[in-house]
């Protein structure tokens, strides 16, 4: 019986000795995404006006690197808070901990090279070679066109700098040893043609990162069998509880009855010269989807995007949209 209960200590004792090696290499060899590159940007006017349009009417990282004003609808990006930072993104939308979005003016990234920049972009690793939660999707910037990504770097080297210190990151257990585990090389890919109107709205999708609030998740982590399907919870400033839209192609739930013409007019009826924004009441419905900046999307990206959209399974999810507070 002795024997038996050594052995079983012992055995325990390897088991608790791995575990310690596993999460100690974790912590101290991971991430591994290699160095950042020796690039250095040239920011042409196009280069620069290319990426003013994707990171405001695209990837939309100005829409959660800037200030919003959650008295109006959608939260309007309040003018000359461009790039300093500081939304938060927590426990109280599901997150796995405390995640700000950094400042990334010059005033906060003079310090940073371009391929520094391009690291913690299509990688997820940070100047000091730290991983950063994928609330900035870096898994799906790691995969576009490596010239577009050059474009989005010139546009942030050219915002106004600010001064504005933003509160470090906190994941929660065991998010600080998993978020080791995410960040992954970058598989750039070439922009697909605009006239291959399915790859170039795949490619739109990856860009936009739809996926993002339109799939629930747990811990962090998409609920399987749920892509595009809504029910991401959002705590509102107004009060309440906001939930993504399901966008699926089902027909009960979903947009399976949406024309294009009607997707184009859901975005483009904001930039309408009759819009008014309207102020929000407390406990009153808005939403985090950043309407004031998708409206400016080209037309023709809007279309590929519908189109490839409309390629995913049908899922019959009802979602209810808001739930005022208390």
């Amino acid at each position: 019986m002795k024997k038996v209960i050594k052995v079983l200590v012992f055995a325990l004792a390897l088991i608790v000795v791995a575990i310690i090696g596993l999460l100690a290499f974790i912590k101290i060899a991971l991430p591994n995404v290699g160095k950042p590159e020796l690039i250095s940007i040239e920011r042409t006017p196009e280069r620069i006006a290319r990426g003013k349009y994707l990171a405001n009417c695209v990837t939309v990282c100005i829409d959660c690197h800037s200030t919003r004003d959650w008295n109006q609808f959608s939260g309007p990006i309040i003018e000359g808070t461009e790039g300093k930072g500081g939304e938060v993104f927590d426990q109280k939308f599901g997150f796995p901990g405390s995640f700000h979005a950094r400042n990334i003016t010059p005033a906060s990234l003079y310090n940073w090279t371009d391929g520094e920049m391009l690291r913690a972009i299509a990688s997820g690793v940070d100047k000091n070679g730290l991983a950063l939660f994928p609330v900035m999707p870096h898994p799906n910037y790691g995969k576009l066109d490596r010239e577009d990504l050059y474009s989005i770097i010139a546009y942030i080297r050219s915002l106004k700098p600010i001064e504005h210190l933003v509160p470090a990151s906190v994941p929660d257990f065991p998010m600080n040893f998993i978020l080791n585990t995410i960040p992954k090389k970058a598989t750039y890919s070439k922009m697909p043609d605009t006239s291959n109107v399915l790859a170039y709205g795949k490619y739109i999708f990856t860009a936009a990162a739809c996926n993002e609030c339109h799939t629930k998740k747990e811990k962090g982590a998409p609920v399987a069998g749920m892509d595009l399907a809504g029910g991401f919870e959002f705590a509102i400033k107004s009060g309440g509880i906001v939930r993504s839209a399901n966008i699926t192609p089902d027909v009960e739930t979903g947009i399976g009855k949406l024309t294009e013409s009607d997707f184009l007019q859901k975005f483009k009826h904001y930039n309408d010269s009759s819009y008014l924004n309207p102020t929000i009441k407390k406990n009153t419905i808005n939403t985090v989807m950043p309407w004031m900046m998708y409206r400016n999307m080209k037309e023709q990206d809007l279309k590929a995007l519908f189109t490839y959209i409309k390629t995913f399974k049908p899922v019959n999810n009802r979602v209810v949209k808001y739930t005022p507070g208390e």
